[in-house]
């Protein structure tokens, strides 16, 4: 997608955590399609254990009950998001991170029309995302979250704020984000606040996505 079309909404990007959606009682298909009402403007599905297979169906389920108006995009697995394109299912892209497939391999893989995030957390790390063909970086743990067991040391929004302005694509804050943050960081250049806990273990996801994308509009 880089250089190609319009850019998404990632005002508020919503991490359908499969994990955190099981601990709050519900599926990931109910919290991603009640959230989508609540507010929500793009869906990255996030699954760490499942296979290929079983993560390709819930891949299906999500895309179904997602509007058009939303992308998808997968979580690491480059795999699912070929097999889910081949298979017919709407999805727009793929996220990595450090540690997974190089970018270039991953952009030539995806193709030049889907979307590419980057997840960084160093002004080195930033430093590359400015030269590789990615569309939006996601630059965290804002704050300390135990939705991603690998996540790196919390910035605060001063730390936060330091980092955007080092990278020259479109960063999405993350970790342990609240409706409170969403001031602060939107002033601080975010494009974006990407949430886990706040609406996948909300007792409301409907609620929780209204009042975080109020609270993104407010802090315009």
């Amino acid at each position: 997608m880089t250089g190609a079309g319009a850019r998404p909404d990632l005002s508020l990007y919503l991490i359908a955590d499969v994990t955190s959606c099981r601990t709050a009682g519900r599926s990931v298909v109910k919290t991603a399609a009640a959230a989508a009402r609540g507010g929500v403007t793009a869906v990255q599905l996030r699954d760490k254990r499942a296979r290929g297979g079983e993560l390709l169906d819930t891949v299906r389920r999500v895309a179904e009950v997602l509007p058009p108006r939303i992308p998808l995009i997968v979580n690491d697995r480059v795999d699912v998001y070929l097999a889910a394109r081949l298979a017919g299912i709407r999805v727009a892209g793929v996220h990595i991170g450090q540690s997974d497939l190089p970018v270039p391999v991953t952009r030539t893989m995806i193709g030049p029309d889907a979307l590419l995030g980057l997840s960084a957390a160093t002004a080195d790390q930033l430093a590359a995302a400015n030269r590789a063909p990615v569309d939006y970086v996601g630059i965290g743990a804002l704050h300390a979250t135990d939705t991603k067991q690998d996540a790196p040391p919390p910035l605060g929004t001063d730390g936060f704020r330091r980092l955007a302005g080092l990278c020259r694509r479109p960063v999405v804050a993350i970790g342990g984000i609240s409706a409170d943050d969403l001031p602060g960081l939107r002033t601080a250049g975010a494009a974006g606040a990407a949430v886990a806990a706040a609406v996948c273990r909300a007792p409301d996801p409907y609620r929780a996505a209204t009042r975080l994308a109020a609270a993104w509009r407010e802090a315009a």
